[in-house]
């Protein structure tokens, strides 16, 4: 089955960096996306926030440079998760990050 989520978008909130037990390093943030898409032949605005998660040392170097404001591509699987709260949301693991403008 496809599992596979290109998103583009500025980050909304600062980054939070984590290692895990294993010593896996991980990089929490939340990316606002906004764009106009066609849908039955109309334009149509669309908005969304979605969390992002990058773990392992191959992407740590990459989320060095996000800050709140940066302009950025991701790519990488969606999952379901729930919180401590048991409120559920979706997460896209990201294992591609790509920064588009440092938003200066």
């Amino acid at each position: 089955m496809t599992n596979r989520l290109e998103l583009s978008g500025v980050i909304a909130k600062d980054p939070k960096r984590s290692q895990s037990p294993a010593g896996v390093p991980h990089c929490h943030f939340v990316l606002e996306h906004r764009s106009y898409q066609r849908e039955a032949d109309l334009p149509r605005q669309v908005y969304c926030y979605i969390n992002v998660v990058s773990s392992g040392k191959g992407l740590q170097v990459l989320t060095q440079d996000l800050a709140v404001g940066v302009h950025t591509k991701v790519a990488g699987f969606i999952s379901y998760q729930t919180g401590r709260n048991g409120i559920g949301k979706l997460v896209l693991h990201a294992d591609h990050i790509e920064i588009i403008c440092s938003g200066d």
